[in-house]
């Protein structure tokens, strides 16, 4: 039976996919003017000759995030069920959560995130590393930590470097915690953030996330792009603060990011395969009119 949803390793664009028909089924053949190979569906052929790299929903980009403030147990079961249904990468939840969403995902490979001085980043370095420990304590898998913004304004970039090298050190603690460090790329300078991919770069962090959703401005490609540029190869990138729509998603894939950061995932998925079911019933016409009979 052929997969609804296949995978790649590689970015997709924002170009309007061709559609190549195969035995059965319909997949994304290739995305024009992209610099990408083709991305073949997993388990079928097409005619062409490319390498056979596989297509993949930008579910495994996400992660479902609830944030605001006064949440209920009822949105953050509502958000795990979703996460589940849908393959998201992780739940984003408060740090008050995160036993309970633990518990929610026993038994997938749905991870638990939750952030740490978060909206603003203010805290005192000491507040967020009790926050990571207390995280870990409950179970986190991932931690989204909320950089200085105020200190990197003013340049103070000997309080940012001691403030990662201490939150490196709590993140430590646990044997394959990934750590997401937030910098308000909206709110900064291309001087800035590139000053700030060198230090989270030497600090071998997991991931430079461009927003936490809260601020005046949120992810750009421009700064994912910037941020590619920038950090370690080795170095992800999440995007986060306004994505809505499949094309924003895409967007963000395209320029860099790994990850994304949504509050609406599930309509974007929805959208995905709005457009999936589409691509697939005019390929079929297509393919039926080109038919012959023997």
């Amino acid at each position: 039976m052929f997969k609804q949803f296949c995978r790649i390793n590689f970015p997709v664009s924002l170009i309007r996919p061709s559609i190549a028909v195969v035995t059965g089924a319909v997949c994304y053949s290739h995305w024009e003017n992209s610099t990408h190979p083709q991305a073949l569906c997993e388990g079928v052929s097409t005619h062409s000759n490319s390498k056979a790299d596989k297509f993949t929903s930008v579910a495994s980009y996400i992660d479902h995030t609830q944030l605001k403030q006064g949440c209920l147990e009822s949105e953050i079961s509502k958000l795990c069920k979703e996460a589940k249904a849908n393959h998201f990468a992780a739940v984003c939840v408060p740090p008050y959560w995160i036993a309970y969403s633990k518990s929610q995902l026993k038994g997938t490979d749905v991870k638990v995130a939750t952030v740490i001085g978060f909206p603003f980043g203010y805290s005192v370095i000491e507040a967020k590393v009790t926050e990571i420990e207390r995280a870990i304590s409950d179970g986190v898998d991932e931690v989204d930590v909320v950089a200085n913004i105020s200190a990197i304004k003013r340049s103070d970039y000997a309080h940012i470097e001691h403030e990662i090298n201490e939150v490196m050190k709590a993140v430590k603690r646990k044997k394959g915690l990934v750590c997401k460090v937030i910098i308000e790329s909206g709110v900064l300078t291309d001087e800035q953030i590139i000053r700030l991919c060198e230090i989270y770069g030497k600090a071998n962090i997991n991931f430079l996330k461009t927003s936490t959703g809260f601020a005046e401005a949120g992810a750009s490609v421009h700064a994912v792009e910037l941020f590619r540029s920038h950090l370690p190869a080795h170095i992800q990138i999440k995007a986060s603060g306004g994505i809505r729509t499949v094309a924003d998603a895409r967007a963000m894939i395209a320029a860099g990011a790994t990850r994304l950061g949504c509050s609406a995932g599930v309509s974007i998925i929805q959208e995905e395969q709005a457009e999936i079911s589409g691509s697939s019933s005019t390929a079929s016409r297509t393919n039926s009119n080109n038919s012959s009979s023997y």
